[in-house]
This record gives C-alpha cells, sequence and structure tokens, in this order.
C-alpha cells in the first residue's frame, strides 16, 4: 500500500487541533448528472444499503441511477437556495458560527467542516487540515442519534483517509448528543419561537429520519435515542402525552422500516378531525431536502388534502445561537486534555523571527 503525498516534516511547528463537523452529504448542483455522482456513492455505501453487493449492484446501476437522479434533481430545484443546497448552506453557516465561539472560550482551534458524501470531502478537508498543521482532530457528526448508517459511517470515512496516511493525527470521535441539554434547550427555542409567531398546533410532530426495522435487533440504539430526544424536549415545553407524537420519514424500498410513518400519521390525523399540527424534524440539525421537500411540502399537501386546515413546518436549529452554544458545550467537552491555547505573544514573535531568518538563508520553510 502506498501512502498519499502529504506536506514535509518541519522541525518546530506549532502543533495545531482542530475541530471538523461532518453532514451527511449533498449534489453540487440540483441536475441529474450532480445527482447520479452523489447517489452512486451514497447508495454504495454498504452501511446505507445492508445488501449484498451481487444482489444490490444490478439494482443500483441498473435500475436506480438510471430513473432517479432526475426525479431527485427536480426535487431539489424547489429547496435550492441562492448560495446552494440548503444543507450545505447550513452546514457551513454553523462551522462558521462555532470557530468564534470556541475562540471566545479561549480555545485557538481549526473549526472545518465536511460531507460524508460529495464536497466538500472528508478526506479533502482531513488534507487541508494537515497542511495546516493539524495534529489533533476531533470528529463531530451532525448526527444527534447514532446509528451506524450515518455516525458509524464518518468513522469509516475518516479511518479510509487515516490508513493512506504517513502521520496519523490523534482522533476523536463524538459518537451521540441525543440528550444533551444545550441540544435540548435549542430544539424547545425553536418551538415557542415559531408558536410565538404562528400560534400552536392541536398535535406536534416529532419526524426522525427512518432506519430499516432490522436495525433495533442489528443493535442500533437509534430508535430508543429517538424517543428519549422526544420524551425530553417534552418535559422542557411540559407537554403531555397526548400533545405529540414521533414519527419516521424518509423510506426507501420495500423493507419495513421504524414506525410509525410520517406522513400516513398526518394523514390519519386529519381525517380523525385534528385541524391543526406542528411539525419538527429533531433528527436533523440543518434544513436540507429532507425536511423542506418531503416534510414542508409533501406531507404538507396529504395533511391539507386529508382535511387538515393548518401545517406548521418548524425550521430545524441550523445556526441558531443556542445550537451553536450547544455544538461548543460538546467540542470543549472532548478536547478536554487537548492543548487549544493560542501561542503566547512571546512564543508567536519568536516563530515568526525564526521564519524570518530562514527566508533571509535562502530556506524554505
Amino acid at each position: 500500500m502506498s501512502f498519499s503525498a502529504e506536506p514535509a516534516y518541519r522541525h518546530g511547528q506549532r502543533a495545531r487541533t482542530a475541530v471538523l463537523l461532518v453532514n451527511l452529504g449533498t449534489p453540487d448542483a440540483p441536475e441529474a448528472p450532480a445527482l447520479r455522482r452523489y447517489l452512486a456513492e451514497f447508495l454504495s455505501d454498504p452501511r446505507v444499503v445492508e445488501i449484498p453487493r451481487i444482489a444490490w449492484w444490478p439494482i443500483l446501476h441498473g435500475i436506480i441511477l438510471n430513473t432517479r437522479p432526475a426525479k431527485s434533481a427536480a426535487k431539489y430545484t424547489s429547496v435550492w437556495m441562492p448560495e446552494g443546497s440548503p444543507l450545505a448552506v447550513w452546514t457551513r453557516r454553523q462551522a462558521e458560527a462555532l470557530a468564534p465561539a470556541l475562540q471566545a472560550a479561549g480555545h485557538d482551534v481549526l473549526v472545518r467542516h465536511a460531507m460524508r458524501y460529495g464536497n466538500p470531502s472528508v478526506a479533502s478537508v482531513l488534507d487541508g487540515l494537515r497542511a495546516e498543521g493539524a495534529t489533533r482532530v476531533l470528529v463531530l457528526p451532525l448526527y444527534p442519534q447514532y446509528a451506524a448508517a450515518t455516525t458509524a459511517s464518518v468513522g469509516d470515512a475518516v479511518m479510509k483517509w487515516a490508513l493512506k496516511a504517513r502521520r496519523v493525527p490523534e482522533l476523536r470521535f463524538i459518537g451521540e448528543y441525543h440528550d444533551h441539554p444545550g441540544y435540548i434547550d435549542a430544539l424547545a427555542d425553536r418551538l415557542q419561537r415559531h408558536w410565538a409567531e404562528h400560534g400552536r398546533g392541536d398535535k406536534l410532530v416529532l419526524s426522525f429520519h427512518g432506519l430499516r426495522e432490522r436495525s433495533l435487533t442489528l443493535g442500533d440504539p437509534y430508535h430508543c435515542q429517538c424517543h428519549v430526544t422526544a420524551r425530553l424536549l417534552a418535559e422542557t415545553l411540559g407537554l403531555s402525552k397526548a400533545q405529540m407524537v414521533v414519527t419516521f420519514q424518509s423510506r426507501f424500498g420495500k423493507a419495513k422500516w421504524l414506525e410509525p410513518y410520517t406522513e400516513p400519521t398526518l394523514v390519519a390525523m386529519a381525517r380523525r378531525g385534528v385541524r391543526r399540527v406542528d411539525v419538527m424534524c429533531p433528527g436533523f440539525v440543518a434544513d436540507c431536502l429532507e425536511t423542506l421537500e418531503e416534510i414542508s411540502q409533501e406531507a404538507r399537501a396529504a395533511f391539507l388534502e386529508a382535511g387538515g386546515e393548518h401545517f406548521g413546518y418548524v425550521p430545524c436549529v441550523n445556526d441558531s445561537p443556542l445550537f451553536v452554544r450547544a455544538l461548543a458545550d460538546l467540542a470543549m467537552q472532548h478536547l478536554q486534555g487537548w492543548d487549544t491555547r493560542g501561542p503566547s505573544p512571546e512564543g508567536a514573535a519568536a516563530a515568526a523571527a525564526q521564519r524570518a531568518r530562514a527566508l533571509a538563508m535562502g530556506a524554505t520553510d
């Protein structure tokens, strides 16, 4: 195995610490070719589709990649922002907000973001951090609830990169934060602000991304953690069990997934006489196709068509100050023991003088 090229080692180079936020991913453009590339990478991950390759490959390359890209491109077009894909925009903003939050708390660290599928890739961002002198990297997947298909896959991408690195940085991973007080407070604040502006529905639906039901018996804590998040949020808001329901969305394929399913639940509510609902997606920390198109457009239309009168979509926490504070708290908790102080004025001046002497002598640094 050959190792990837990396910057030459520089004597006296300052060791840096980095925080890497990682989200699922998004196509580069709302166009069929970009969707084909993105879906090929996403659906080729054995963590995502746990079907033997010999059975899955003909379906993926013979059917899905020839039919789904154009349909998905139309959906992405309906939610695309001037700055790009919503998921990419909000994830970038989260990283941009986290850096000064950590700086204000006394932590001089690099903060970057990457996508598990698509761009910027995990490998390319880790290459960049290595070039900047990062020898310690805290990886923070932006999935509050742990699942092998999401959180573990981020670990796979990091370790795949590490397999080819000559100098592997110290690595730490945050596995889950479904019950973190700051995360729960950010969700509660988002809901309260929505209710203050738009009024309160008769029922609150908390829609989490679905997983195949067999994930329960295979050891994923995801289902339980979703319900823990919902319970803690209800307790914070003072809601009873009768005022809230947990559902699961984004089914794919014919296998049985975690129930109850979101859209059928909303339709059944409308037919039973529930006229006003609020829908929130706590498992998504950034608005994306699954929240803006699947829930705010498709699920909304289904509820209203079934007799509902008001559908309130509650945006994700995105880059809200409380969520950025939660990310900072999480990062600081897991950065303990690493030196994240900036260089002293004396040390910075000495380093600058050393570089100047080296340049004057014609050396390369």
